[in-house]
């Protein structure tokens, strides 16, 4: 006998602490996906294969057509920082953002560490592996690069869009393929 598996899985979302995750519109959410407590997640966005946002000790925000692709990590401090992700982000593979803001049309390369109160300005880079040391400001429109990441160079703002909303404008589509 076969059966469609599909509507048998879903992500795990969970409240905890009175917190219930709240999720837009048009968002993909892979069946193993775990989402938890204080954590808003806007329109058109996609949360890949073992993403974790755990909101559990304070809370994480994430703009509309962002993507956060397998295995990220998303957390905070408790009482001490927030997660913030901006609009058209793009969140690489295995990432950890943990009480960090990412700002619009960023992009964060795969196995990068992004950690508490550090800024990842609009449209910039970070390379992939990069660690983003506590309060670090990576530059609107820089790449960044290395463990500690350091500047390496400016981009230019159509440079930055076309790489970084090319691969936000594909998670939109690959989500698509799962609906």
């Amino acid at each position: 006998m076969h059966r469609n598996l599909d509507n048998l899985y879903m992500a795990l979302i969970k409240s905890v602490r009175g917190f219930t995750p709240q999720i837009g519109k048009n968002v993909f959410l892979a069946e193993n996906a775990t989402i938890i407590g204080d954590v808003v997640i806007g329109d058109d966005c996609s949360i890949w294969y073992n993403v974790v946002l755990r909101g559990d000790v304070n809370s994480i925000r994430i703009g509309n057509r962002v993507n956060i692709q397998d295995g990220a990590v998303v957390h905070t401090l408790y009482e001490k920082s927030v997660a913030e992700i901006g609009n058209d982000v793009s969140i690489g593979h295995n990432v950890t953002v943990h009480g960090a803001k990412i700002e619009d049309g960023a992009l964060v390369g795969m196995n990068a560490v992004v950690l508490d109160h550090a800024v990842v300005g609009e449209g910039a880079l970070v390379a992939a592996g990069a660690v983003v040391l506590s309060g670090t400001q990576v530059e609107a429109g820089s790449i960044y690069a290395g463990a500690p990441a350091k500047f390496v160079k400016k981009m230019n703002p159509e440079q930055s869009k076309e790489i970084n909303q090319k691969i936000a404008k594909n998670y939109l589509m690959y989500s698509d393929w799962y609906k």
